[in-house]
Parts: C-alpha cells; structure tokens; sequence
C-alpha cells in the first residue's frame, strides 16, 4: 500500500512494475542485474483516486503519460533494485500529491491610467533619447 496523503492510498496491485537493464557505467554489474524499475499506474481505471485528481492528473501535458492513461516512471538513479524500486513509488506519490492542489483562478486586471500613461511617456522619451543619437544630415 502506497500512501500519498493521509485520504489517498494506492494499494500495491494497481502498481505494475517491470525490472530491466540500467544504462550507462557500471562494469560487469550492469551487464548482469536488472536493477532500473519501470512503474507503471493506470491513472485512468485506478479506483484508488478521487475524480478531481484523476483529471488533474489527465490534463497534465506530461510525457510519462501513454494515450491510455497510464503514468509511466522510469527509476536507474542507483545501483541496486530495492532502492531504484522505492524511488519510483516516491516519485509516483509526489506527482499524485501534486494533482491533489488546486491551482487558483486567475483574476483578470487591467492596468490603471496613471500607469498606462507612464508607460506611454517613458515610450516617448526613450525614442527621442535614441532619435537624438542619429545623425543629423542639415541642408546647405
């Protein structure tokens, strides 16, 4: 059982995880132990999620998410399996924890005269500033 919050658990068999090679350095370990853990979780059919966050969660443009739905979270940070293997489900539980936060609606504005009007003088000034760094041809 994944704890995410104290309301939100999942529980281990909505967790699929698949051992496999890990790349780069390592020597004769790497060739031979599967220690890099590929976790995957259905956001889509999970039951353990309440609705609001499995749409947070859908609607996040995020490229560990397959078109089916399924968050996909590859962990080779160290060498050895149990480690790679909590590391992923921490990664999983901070971007469901993630979703779980509402994010605040943005209030529209506008800006004020008075700074519409500073803006539009400072316009002014700053092309005559550049204007009077031209040449000046004069007829003769």
């Amino acid at each position: 059982m994944l704890e995410v919050t104290p309301t939100i658990h999942i529980a281990d068999d909505e967790l699929h995880e698949s051992f496999v090679r890990s790349s780069g350095p390592g020597g004769q370990n790497v060739n031979k132990v599967a220690s890099a853990v590929e976790l995957r979780f259905d956001v889509a059919n999970s039951p353990s999620l309440p609705d609001a966050v499995r749409a947070r969660l859908l609607a996040r443009r995020d490229r560990r998410l397959t078109d089916e739905g399924v968050l996909v979270i590859s962990a080779s940070r160290f060498r050895d399996q149990g480690r790679n293997r909590e590391d992923a489900r921490l990664r999983l539980a901070e971007i469901v924890r993630a979703a779980t936060v509402v994010a605040k609606k943005r209030i529209a504005t506008k800006p004020s005269k008075g700074s519409q009007e500073r803006r539009l003088q400072e316009k002014k000034t700053r092309s005559a500033h550049k204007r009077g760094r031209s040449k000046q041809w004069k007829d003769e």
